[in-house]
């Protein structure tokens, strides 16, 4: 049986391996943590419980699909529900707006709060459909690196109608040509912040984001989303996938042009592939040092970070659900600090998830477990001890002037964590969530490849290479890579 070596037991790592199993692949996972899930991680503290990562949860057919390759049903080991609100909006104006996951009562509601006719979101939401009906199968299904990819009936429809891709205006300008109320329009650019870009620079296709979360909806899992990587390790154990923690790699070991296999601070491990997890800048400069660097994929812009608190307060909010943001009152500045300033808006915007609205035992009766996030730029440096002090008293600031309250006489427990924390725990280059930014058209095409074109039998999955970062994406590199690889004899 040929053997697969999988670096990292990311979400993509994990989705990797089960996928390679099924194609007849003897796989082990060598994780340098001790547990499995990469930023897919959680905590307790205090009789709170906090998800670390991802707190969104979309297109869960990617994820229950797994389990349908092995003929499991996922029901028994995966749940969950799917979300009526997708996310309570807030601004310092006392302007409230609840998203309604159904598109009709999205548009009416919409139309009413931001006086919007409701014929412009009608046709916005339908041209969003059109644009990832258009380039799903190109963009992030298939690998952008192969011929094959571009000799497709779909590939000649996008190109036929690139023009309503809205690739060569950005984000922000897409949206300032369908509506004129500036609180519409900052709502819809918030989703440039789903890869970790800015509004203001990355193209207007990434209007189609809107689109999958109403079309396939937001949903939350039984236990939280920490429950989506443990689900998948568990069922890639019982499919006899090996791991290997508190494993780190130290050097991909390449012979003739080919990759044969891994060196650990413990072992060296043979195999016919190897599969890196792991973000692509820390691959090749630490596992690939005396291999041909790709200069151009490794200096591009990386994508924005996060700086998280982990609060658990003393009293509910009913006015909140999972998914909350209170919005900056100045969008452009807040991405001008996080990308060109590389620095910290003193109004930031705020996300705050709160599972403990999901039931469970999240959070001690009466109380709510807040994840408390603010987009941040990557690490370079700066005084992160001086930023965090500075984070939180301006994230105080904007949560008691939105929701009319003194939260911080309620927080009980406090956890921080800061971009430096990230790249410390993830080997995220920066602590970039998801891996390159998207603030250039062509972003896409200037990803990682799912393959090495310099070595053999060498191949990439996770979010710092195509299609990107997400959950959905990372699970669709390893539907990527599981297409790229030698077929063996399917279990």
């Amino acid at each position: 049986m040929p053997k697969a070596l999988v670096i990292g037991a990311g979400i993509g790592g994990i989705a990797t391996a089960l996928r390679l199993r099924h194609q007849g692949y003897a796989v082990t996972v060598v994780e340098a943590n001790a547990y499995a899930g990469g930023k897919l991680h959680a905590m307790t503290l205090g009789g709170y419980r906090f998800d670390l990562g991802p707190s969104l949860f979309t297109m869960p057919q990617y994820v229950t699909e797994l389990f349908s390759l092995f003929g499991k049903d996922p029901e028994p080991f995966f749940e969950y529900h799917k979300k009526e609100i997708v996310c309570n909006y807030f601004w310092e104006d006392g302007t409230r707006f609840s998203a309604s996951a159904n598109k009709t009562a999205f548009i009416e509601q919409a139309s009413k709060t931001f006086e919007e006719p409701a014929g412009r979101l009608k046709k916005y939401l339908v041209n969003n459909q059109k644009k990832y009906e258009l380039t799903a199968g190109l963009f992030l299904e298939k690998s952008l690196h192969k011929t094959k990819t571009y000799l497709s009936t779909d590939t000649i429809k996008a190109i036929l109608q690139i023009g309503r891709l809205h690739i060569g205006r950005s984000l922000n300008e897409t949206n300032q040509a369908y509506f004129k109320n500036p609180r519409l329009i900052q709502l819809f650019n918030r989703y440039a912040t789903y890869n970790g870009s800015s509004p203001y620079q990355t193209p207007g296709i990434m209007s189609m984001i809107p689109h999958l979360e109403m079309h396939f909806g937001t949903y939350y899992p039984k236990g939280g989303m920490h429950r989506i990587t443990q689900s998948l390790y568990e069922l890639a154990v019982r499919q006899g996938v090996s791991f290997r923690f508190d494993e780190k790699v130290t050097r991909i070991a390449v012979e003739d042009g080919k990759a044969v296999g891994a060196v650990t601070e413990k072992a060296r491990h043979a195999a016919d592939i190897v599969v890196s997890n792991m973000d692509v800048f820390p691959t090749y400069k630490k596992l690939l040092s005396d291999q041909q660097q790709p200069k151009k994929v490794l200096e591009q812009e990386r994508s924005s970070s996060a700086l998280i608190f982990y609060w658990g307060i003393s009293r509910e909010f009913p006015e909140l659900d999972l998914h909350n943001i209170l919005f900056s009152e100045n969008y452009p500045e807040e991405f001008e600090a996080i990308f060109n300033q590389k620095y910290l808006h003193d109004d930031p915007t705020v996300y705050l998830n709160i599972t403990s609205k999901e039931g469970g035992t999240d959070a001690p009766k009466g109380h709510e477990n807040w994840f408390v996030m603010i987009n941040a730029p990557g690490n370079y440096d700066q005084d992160w001890n001086v930023l965090r002090k500075k984070a939180r008293q301006w994230i105080i600031e904007k949560i008691n002037r939105c929701l009319g309250t003194n939260i911080e006489d309620y927080i009980t427990e406090e956890h921080i964590l800061d971009p430096k924390g990230i790249e410390a725990s993830t080997s995220s280059y920066r602590g970039a969530l998801y891996g390159a930014a998207s603030n250039d058209k062509f972003a896409a095409f200037l990803r990682h490849p799912n393959f090495s074109r310099k070595i053999d039998n060498l191949y990439f999955c996770g979010g710092s290479v195509h299609p990107g970062g997400g959950i959905p994406l990372c699970l669709l590199s390893a539907k990527i890579v599981a297409d790229l690889v030698p077929k063996a004899n399917p279990v």
